[in-house]
């Protein structure tokens, strides 16, 4: 009886989003398994990969060990990817892991995982993400030199301006050029992975200098293997963003797992494959000179039609800031229907059927990184610790909710040796920084907590004086005519 009851507030939730697909409330389901493939992809495969093989190979040492490196952070995100599929399936609310932690551990844990993904480390990514579009856009036209002071920041605002507005119009537009732009940025990863092993195959014995000896000079010390592991992991960032819209999904008990299925497996396999390519033209000691690998790889093989590479980075950031900006919006929506963010932020347009305010904010936060930091890469550095903090609660989430609800429908149910793995693996992602980085680890905390006064004044202190709730009434009044928004629960 007891296990029971404890499964009713999941039957509500089945109940509740049953009952907003019939009346044609909330988001619409519009997105398919091809989308949804998509925006994982696209959300994964952005910069990362044109840069991340830097990091790796130096803190790895050897080219066998870098290519492990990438493989095995495939197989592990994978681990992750296929234990968010049972929380997904399990509780069918956009918001991902926000969504898990606040229905195991409650208001406060979930709202600081909220906090530090939304407020920072989303907007931040956006931002890295459009600086970096910004700066390969205009390779071509400053081959030589860097281009004028604040140029790049301004491309890089138009980008996020261009991003947002895509998003507010319509749904449909934002999945297509997810599409379109996945596809773009598979068909460059593919050129380079094609050319390098016609390399290997076909090529001269230089261009299998770097396989030989494939484990020579590699690092004796733990802790660079595992910042070398670190860093391969930054590019797959991005493997749990689906989970954020699986209300927007259709068919999710099928088409959730499949999704992930299909797009780690993708990604891992042109991960390694391009890392493979790579080292056939460029050897270990050029790849620690050069951050930007794939601008050089180019310029090495492609002699005039070099631009390509270039073209081809600004097209994968462009996917990339699309589907950051689309799953963040639902995060500040999921965050704003549980009473944790401002009520306009559940809000949606009638005609497009998107959440603007929470798309405009998303993109204004990032517009102000912009323009407040010159050096967003280390503040997303400060919050990896809570960052896989978060992660690793949801995985705790996972084990509390088989013993909270037991009963409880699981169309996927995993074995629990792989959220034990995953688990084990987000502590060493937790320690390892505080062994290797203790300041930096210190300002990622100090970051994190940052959450508790904003919590306890605008959550939990229920009796505001009056020109507050004036206030708040008076802002969302405004933001509703500006946009033309309703809140969703009330269009009837």
């Amino acid at each position: 009886m007891a296990s029971t009851a404890e499964s009713v507030p999941l039957k509500k939730r089945e109940d509740d989003v049953q009952v907003e697909e019939e009346g044609g409330k909330g988001l619409a389901k519009s997105l398919t398994l091809f989308n949804g493939v998509s925006i994982i992809v696209g959300c994964i495969i952005g910069s990362g990969i044109f840069v991340s093989p830097t990091g790796v190979q130096k803190e790895a040492g050897s080219v066998g060990v870098s290519l492990l490196v990438w493989a095995v952070a495939g197989v592990f995100t994978a681990i992750g990817a296929y234990c968010y599929a049972e929380l997904g399936t399990l509780i069918k609310k956009s918001g991902g892991d926000y969504a898990y932690i606040m229905e195991a551990f409650g208001p406060f844990v979930a709202f600081v995982r909220l906090w530090i993904e939304a407020i920072v480390v989303r907007p931040c990514t956006v931002t890295i993400v459009a600086l970096t579009f910004a700066i390969y856009s205009l390779r071509p036209f400053f081959p030589d030199c860097d281009p004028p002071s604040g140029i790049p920041e301004l491309l890089a605002i138009l980008l996020i301006v261009f991003m947002t507005a895509v998003n507010c119009i319509s749904v449909r537009a934002a999945t297509l050029i997810q599409d379109w732009f996945t596809i773009a940025k598979v068909v460059a990863l593919l050129m380079i992975i094609a050319t390098g092993l016609g390399l290997l195959v076909f090529g001269g014995p230089q261009h299998k200098d770097s396989f030989e000896n494939l484990f020579e000079n590699t690092s004796q010390d733990f802790t660079k293997i595992s910042l070398a592991f670190y860093a391969g992991l930054f590019a797959y960032s991005g493997w749990n963003f689906l989970n954020f819209i699986v209300e927007e999904l259709q068919n999710p008990k099928r088409n959730l797992p499949l999704a992930i299925a299909i797009s780690i497996t993708t990604c891992t396999v042109i991960y390694t494959l391009t890392n493979v390519a790579l080292y056939t033209a460029i050897s270990p000691d050029e790849m620690l000179e050069s951050p930007a690998v794939a601008v050089l790889f180019a310029n090495k093989l492609y002699g005039k039609f070099a631009f390509i590479m270039p073209l081809c980075v600004s097209i994968s950031t462009i996917g990339s800031a699309n589907g950051v900006i689309f799953t963040s919006s639902r995060l500040f929506y999921s965050g704003a229907r549980e009473g944790q963010m401002p009520i306009v932020l559940t809000m949606i347009n009638k005609n497009t059927r998107t959440p603007i305010p929470a798309v405009v904010l998303t993109g204004l936060l990032s517009i102000m990184y912009l323009v407040m930091s010159k050096n967003v890469y280390q503040l997303i550095n400060y919050i990896q610790i809570s960052y896989w903090l978060a992660i690793g609660t949801a995985i705790l989430a996972l084990f509390y909710l088989r013993k909270k609800m037991p009963n409880a429908p699981r169309p996927i149910k995993v074995n629990l040796i792989w959220p034990t793995i995953f688990l084990a693996g987000c502590i060493a992602l937790v320690i390892i920084p505080i062994v290797a980085a203790p300041r930096d680890t210190m300002i990622g905390l100090m970051i994190m907590l940052s959450a508790v006064p904003v919590y306890v004044i605008f959550i939990a202190w229920k009796n505001k004086p009056k020109f507050v709730n004036s206030f708040v009434e008076w802002a969302t009044e405004l933001t509703q005519k500006l946009f033309m928004v309703v809140d969703d629960n009330k269009q009837d």
